[in-house]
C-alpha cells in the first residue's frame, strides 16, 4: 500500500490545501493530512479545531484521513509506518 503524508499547520485549511490533497489522493492509496500541533507562529485555531476543519473539508475523499502530531515530521512518518 502506498501511503503519503501531507504535513502542515493548515491554519485554516483553504482551497489550495484541498486542491493539493485531492490531487495527491488520486495518486496514493492512502493520504494522511498531518496537522502540526506546535508550529512556531501565531495560530488562529487550536490543533483540534484545525484537524476537525480538515476532516470536514476533505470528507469527500475516502482515502484521506486527518491526524495531528507534535513531533518531528520524520518521527510522525515512522509512527505511521
Amino acid at each position: 500500500m502506498t501511503v503519503a503524508i501531507y504535513p502542515g499547520s493548515f491554519d485554516p485549511i483553504h482551497n489550495g490545501h484541498i486542491d493539493i490533497t485531492a490531487r495527491a489522493a488520486e495518486i496514493f492509496e492512502e493520504l494522511i493530512l498531518a496537522v502540526y500541533a506546535r508550529p512556531m507562529k501565531n495560530l488562529l485555531f487550536s490543533a483540534v479545531e484545525r484537524t476537525d476543519m480538515a476532516r470536514v473539508a476533505l470528507s469527500h475523499l475516502p482515502n484521506v484521513r486527518g491526524a495531528q502530531y507534535d513531533c518531528l515530521t520524520v518521527d510522525f512518518a515512522h509512527q505511521q509506518g
